[in-house]
């Protein structure tokens, strides 16, 4: 039993960017799969798939590297708020990831969506992830 999806989640990316990986296959959930259409919006991934195999289906991850120099898009990917420590902010403490050149993913009553898009809509929620 997995306590917490959404770090398994960031940390099978995490490692398949390590191991140079071209797809990375992930248990679904709806908060995975917002959070996979926020990267791909963003650049951070070169596509993604949702497949209904099993009792909650696949979502498949092709990750984006650089043609030439093969550096991978996403250099980092952490966790904010865990299940024991929830990071809770309004619109006014909205954070800068890397000073803007990174994105902040954030549950809202909007939905999941980027730290941009909460600027514009003026509303704050729980800071999911950072990736750079």
């Amino acid at each position: 039993m997995n306590t917490d999806p959404i770090a398994d989640y960031l940390t099978r990316i995490r490692n398949a960017v390590a191991a140079h990986h071209r797809l990375v296959e992930i248990p679904a959930s709806n908060v995975k799969k917002d959070i996979t259409k926020i990267l791909y919006e963003k650049g951070y991934v070169l596509n993604y798939k949702f497949e209904d195999k099993g009792p909650q289906g696949i979502i498949k991850i092709a990750l984006k590297y650089h043609p030439v120099t093969k550096m991978p898009a996403i250099n980092s990917i952490a966790r904010v708020s865990t299940p024991g420590l929830r990071k809770y902010v309004n619109a006014s403490q909205l954070p800068r990831v890397l000073n803007g050149l990174g994105i902040a993913v954030l549950s809202t009553s909007h939905g999941v969506i980027s730290d941009k898009e909460a600027r514009a809509l003026k509303i704050g929620g729980e800071v999911i992830c950072y990736v750079s």
